[in-house]
């Protein structure tokens, strides 16, 4: 007689009071319960007809992070989802759609920990669109950058037309400036003549260099005796010629650039409203203006109100931001602690404003007759210089009380500077930490491809003959 053996298959119903769930390789088990804590997530709609369900182990198989999956299904026990601090941010939020979770219910306690990777999102983003890495700009990239993926001649042909081409490569070479050997020596060529053009700005205003204008008038010494007088004017005076030699070589070769730039420019209103290049246009001119002025039309008004404006040029130190990555950086911490400083300069005049209506009636109660503080304007003054820790010292507090509270005044004056200066240096230490971080990391990395769905398993179950011929 033939023994038989009997093969058990479980086959589970949704009234089981226990399930087990296997996540990345490692096995939970819960109350069905439980899971019903949570509606509307993926684990209270457990069925055995689900793809995950492996009926031959009696198992519901998730190929998840089975670390983030310890924090989830102590949720549906507790009640309180938290953070678990050995896995990346992004990955938690990742975790918490799968298991269809809403990221708000992260408990208070684990809120800051788990909101860090967005800044660290954000800061990533803003590198990203300083291209800050960006050495050479790739084919597709100029493509896109002048509007050129739809040109019919690319289309057709597969290349760019001839001045097509002239012009993205002259525009590499002066936007990029380290593209090429060709660019680096633009990017030199107009650093040279920046620093040459303030220098002999500043150099010139010397009193060596100032060729001064004098007059001989006839002065009356007696009623019938006269005798020559020089005079000096001070509103007309000049200086040697071979600073306006330099000046001109300078901005000739600025007149060329900023030309030749909007040519080439892939977007003429990105580059009207480009602040560096407003500064570029009006250094140089200003410069023909003052030409035109005193050399063309020989204007004799005084050289030191027009050239006040001419200080403008002085601001092309800002274009030397596109040559380094750093500078950048720091404009761009500046730029993202626009908030906090604007909020740092209205305490400020707040503060002045209490202040020094608060000096002017404190000295005028206590010491009316030596008081300095005519008007609350003066007492403004005084707060302003207090505040600021500036103390020219033009106006001072006379009384007890003046003192004192002028005493305080610097104290809140120092707190309400000081204060800021922290959190602004955190936000420019974040973007340079990722700044670095960002150049340490390969330019390629391998990517994966997207895993297959896999279907319902099918166990093996033997047919109704089968069973009836081991029977007999």
């Amino acid at each position: 007689m033939r023994s038989t053996k009997t093969v058990k298959f479980v086959d589970p119903t949704p009234n089981d009071s226990r399930v087990i769930l296997n996540v990345g390789g490692m096995r939970f088990e819960t109350q069905r319960a439980t899971l019903k804590k949570l509606p509307a997530t993926r684990l209270s709609k457990l069925t055995p007809q689900l793809s995950y369900y492996d009926p031959v182990l009696n198992e519901y198989f998730f190929d998840r992070n089975p670390g983030v999956f310890s924090q989830i299904l102590n949720y549906y026990r507790t009640g309180q989802l938290h953070y678990p601090t050995n896995v990346c941010g992004p990955l938690f939020e990742d975790e918490l759609s799968y298991w269809g979770i809403q990221r708000e219910e992260v408990e208070p306690c684990c809120w800051m920990t788990y909101t860090k990777h967005r800044s660290t999102q954000e800061t990533l983003q803003t590198l990203d669109s300083l291209e800050l890495d960006t050495v050479r700009s790739t084919s597709d990239d100029i493509l896109r950058k002048f509007g050129w993926e739809d040109d019919l001649h690319l289309l057709t042909s597969g290349k760019l037309k001839t001045h097509q081409r002239i012009r993205s490569i002259i525009w590499q070479i002066f936007e990029e400036p380290r593209s090429s050997q060709a660019s680096k020596v633009i990017a030199l060529v107009s650093i040279f003549f920046i620093l040459l053009s303030i220098t002999t700005f500043v150099i010139r205003t010397l009193t060596i260099f100032e060729i001064i204008d004098y007059d001989f008038v006839d002065v009356y010494v007696t009623n019938n005796r006269t005798e020559l007088t020089l005079i000096h004017h001070i509103d007309r005076a000049d200086n040697v010629a071979g600073f306006n030699i330099v000046e001109w070589i300078c901005n000739s070769w600025f007149i060329f650039e900023i030309t030749l730039r909007f040519i080439v420019a892939p977007s003429k209103k990105a580059f009207l409203f480009s602040i560096l290049n407003w500064i570029d246009f009006l250094g140089t001119f200003l410069f023909f203006l003052t030409y035109v002025l005193y050399d063309v039309y020989q204007y004799n008004g005084h050289y030191a109100s027009l050239d006040l404006l001419s200080t403008i040029r002085v601001a092309r130190m800002f274009k030397l931001i596109n040559m380094h990555p750093r500078l950048k950086v720091i404009t761009t911490a500046i730029t993202y602690s626009s908030s906090l400083l604007s909020l740092t300069i209205y305490f400020c005049i707040l503060s002045i404003l209490i202040a020094g209506a608060t000096l002017y009636y404190v000295e005028r109660l206590s010491n009316p007759s030596e008081s300095q503080l005519i008007s609350v304007i003066d007492g403004i003054w005084l707060a302003l210089t207090t505040i600021t820790t500036i103390g020219y010292g033009d106006t001072v507090p006379k009384s007890l009380f003046g003192m004192i509270f002028g005493a305080i005044t610097t104290i809140i004056g120092v707190l309400i500077i000081d204060l800021p200066m922290p959190i602004i240096n955190e936000i420019f230490d974040n973007f340079n930490r990722h700044l670095l971080a960002r150049q340490q990391l390969p330019k390629q990395r391998r990517r994966t491809t997207p895993a297959a769905i896999p279907h319902k398993i099918q166990p093996l179950m033997p047919s109704n003959r089968h069973r009836h011929h081991h029977q007999q």
